[in-house]
Order: structure tokens, then sequence, then C-alpha cells
């Protein structure tokens, strides 16, 4: 199964995503967004591709319906998905390990700053995709994809 990772979109009503990342978005089986969408728009288009699990994050208003943490099951993988904006912790990777320790998770994706990273932290992946709007202190933008089969993990992040 092949999932494309993303976070903190930040789109303004009427924009959408670089059309590079709707090109890496053809071969997808499903698409999982940390929060900071700012649209809500995006997710019917995304959904238009394949079916999508989303978060709220920090600039999402709070009159948006979706949960602050979810857990999805794919591949015999649990995979635990947050923003990481808020909670205990003293950096964004810390917040989001530290939201699912009452939660066993094989793999955490999350987003907020907008940096990608990519860590095993006690037998769980730590996932940020980074940025395909918004790459801030990055050199480049980017998404991630992860490829699950047999309950193992390939994870990737594509720069653009």
């Amino acid at each position: 199964m092949r999932i494309a990772v993303l976070s903190d979109t930040h789109l303004r009503e009427g924009r959408s995503l670089p059309r590079i990342v709707w090109e890496h978005l053809t071969q997808i089986e499903m698409i999982l967004h940390a929060g900071d969408l700012t649209n809500m728009s995006l997710l019917e288009e995304l959904a238009s591709i394949a079916p999508v699990r989303a978060v709220r994050g920090n600039c999402d208003g709070w009159d948006v319906s979706l949960p602050e943490r979810d857990i999805v099951e794919c591949e015999s993988l649990r995979i635990g998905l947050i923003h990481g904006s808020a909670g205990k912790g003293k950096n964004v990777p810390e917040r989001a390990y530290l939201a699912f320790a009452d939660s066993p998770v094989d793999i955490i994706i999350f987003g907020h700053s907008h940096s990608p990273f990519m860590e095993w932290r006690n037998g769980i992946l730590m996932f940020n995709p980074g940025s395909p709007t918004d790459k801030r202190r990055e050199p480049q933008y980017s998404i991630g994809v992860l490829d699950l089969q047999r309950g193992q993990v390939k994870a990737n992040h594509l720069y653009f």
C-alpha cells in the first residue's frame, strides 16, 4: 500500500497544491494530512484521488470538524496522525511521540514545524513530511510517501 503524507499546506481560498504534488499523487492508495490545511476544500480535491484521513492543525479554524489526533490502521500497522503543535514535550517530535504514549502505534505522522523529519524512536517511525507550499527555513518544499507491505514500512521524502 502506498500512502502520500502531507502537512502544513496553508492554502488560502481558491489556491491549490503545486502541480508537481498532484503528479506524485497518481499511484497513491491513501492520503494522510497532518493538519494546517486552512482551506477545507483541499480535502475534497484530495479525496478525488484516494481516501483521505486528516487532523486539525493550530492554523485550522475551530469550526473545522477534524479530530486533534487519529489512528489509521493499514497493512497490519497502526499509524498515529497528529499535528504536533500542542501537548507536553520540548519540541515537535517529542510532543507527537508523547501524544501516543497511551496508544500502541508503529508510525507517528506529524507536522507543524514545516521541516522534513524521519527518525526511529523506541521502534516507532517518527515522520514529518515537511510542507509542499511553505518551506520556511528549509531549502526545498517536500511531501512524504510511505510504502507499506507485510507489516513493514519504507518511508521517503520527495523534495522539489
